[in-house]
């Protein structure tokens, strides 16, 4: 495990159970009670067991380089348990990479424009909405999936797609689809290798599935998975991608949180500066007008005016959010709320990793005109720093697009941020401690699991 990621660990666990905040305001456990309850702040619901045999396909399938075009990236790259599944890096570095997690660098190719989003507790029925676009949802009143494939998509799907949409059950198995078919993640660009050059979604999943054909064990581990399937070749990419969901929700779901210990009965599992950052976030600090439930998000998106840098998706240094997905102007800027257990855990934070520590990212929240104007680029890795986009005319139109919800700059004490980010440290899970156990040996393709 990264010596920044085991470090935040203590300090969050030291700072939820016993911390003392520097904030003298008096708060009863009422207070806190009704706070949370007001905003829907509950134990999340059961989750779901899948069969250990389609489990332990995923997880060969996770850290099996095998599903990257070159061979030299797994999905355990950049979400990786050592990083607590994400990488520790503001932007994640896909196939033209070296190394693993902060150590990672790029050695050829282009950074990914946005920071790769941690796998906790997505495998849960209210977890609705993936990416930081939201380009994987699914409609919570029809519980039709929207993936970024129109093949896949809609009330109506063409039946040789069937044996696709099958399978896709849940937004995080539709999620697994896509890593493998972008260039910067997982694919590869131009016709380095037969992924690279497939014509579509369809012919770099079909490709997908005769490497993977080639290797018995996988046969093997598909046929265990799927028992009521006769042959392998009557599999397709979506077996895999439900495979991979089911590793993710059975080795991710983290629901013991000294947050989820009190809500449970337990008066002593947060600190009095947590129990105070609690009604604060539910009260005066209006965070949740968006992190709210039992995830601590709405699933929307919305603008903060959060600083840009890297890449981009548009250049230059352009990223507009959900626009890209709806192409609707009150789309402009925005990003998903993130859910907030274990936050402490997966910065840097934002959708480009512009903020290194938990009490920048709360204070942008307080006021995105100063957060924005003022960013401090010296806490981003140095070949980052020169990145950050600074265009007074990209950056008003960030400010103008900034949701509603956040109101007017919000002046808190240092005291009251104090409070905030400890309440923010008490969603850590200890279980997040344990993640390393699951990475394997080997994988059936015999390629290296280490990055």
């Amino acid at each position: 495990m990264s010596k920044t990621i085991l470090a935040t660990i203590v300090v969050a666990l030291a700072a939820a159970c016993g911390g003392a905040g520097a904030s003298q305001q008096h708060v009863t456990d009422d207070d806190v009670r009704q706070a949370l309850s007001a905003a829907g702040i509950v134990p999340p619901l059961a989750t779901t067991v899948d069969a250990p045999a389609l489990v332990e396909l995923g997880r060969m399938l996770f850290f099996d380089k095998i599903l990257s075009g070159n061979r030299n990236i797994s999905c355990a790259t950049c979400h990786h348990p050592s990083a607590t599944t994400g990488d520790a890096l503001p932007l994640s570095i896909g196939p033209g990479g070296v190394g693993l997690a902060e150590d990672r660098v790029l050695a050829e190719g282009t950074l990914n424009p946005r920071n790769a989003l941690p796998l906790f507790n997505l495998g849960e029925g209210s977890a609705h909405a993936l990416f930081w676009d939201g380009r994987v949802s699914r409609e919570p009143g029809t519980a039709i999936l929207n993936v970024p494939d129109p093949n896949l998509t809609g009330a109506s799907i063409d039946p040789a797609w069937r044996p696709y949409t099958e399978q896709l059950l849940t937004p995080l198995a539709a999620q697994a689809m896509f890593p493998v078919t972008l260039a910067a993640e997982m694919r590869g660009a131009g016709t380095e290798n037969e992924l690279a050059s497939a014509p579509d979604n369809r012919a770099v999943w079909e490709r997908l599935m005769l490497r993977l054909g080639a290797y018995p064990d996988y046969v093997q581990l598909f046929l265990a998975a799927y028992p009521a399937v006769a042959a392998f070749d009557d599999l397709n990419f979506a077996h895999a991608a439900r495979a991979i969901a089911a590793f993710e929700r059975a080795a991710y779901t983290q629901l013991d949180t000294p947050l989820d210990r009190y809500l449970a009965g337990e008066p002593d599992a947060l600190s009095d500066s947590a129990k105070r950052g609690a009604v604060l976030f539910c009260g005066p600090a209006n965070c949740t007008a968006c992190h709210r439930g039992e995830h601590l998000t709405d699933w929307d998106t919305h603008a903060i005016a959060a600083p840009q840098l890297g890449p981009g998706t548009e250049p230059p240094l352009e990223d507009r959010g959900r626009f890209r997905v709806t192409s609707l102007p009150e789309d402009l800027y925005a990003f998903r709320t993130p859910p907030l257990r274990n936050v402490a855990l997966t910065g840097p934070w934002t959708h480009a990793g512009a903020y290194a520590t938990l009490e920048g990212v709360v204070r942008h929240h307080l006021d995105p005109v100063a957060g924005l104007l003022e960013y401090d680029a010296t806490q981003l890795p140095a070949s980052l720093q020169t990145s950050v986009d600074v265009d007074p005319a990209r950056n008003a139109a960030r400010l103008a697009a900034v949701s509603p919800l956040l109101g007017a700059p919000l002046v808190l004490t240092d005291a009251q941020v104090t409070d905030l980010v400890a309440f923010l440290h008490a969603l850590t899970s200890p279980s997040s401690l344990a993640l390393l156990a699951d990475i394997p040996d080997t994988v059936p393709s015999g390629l290296p699991v280490a990055d």
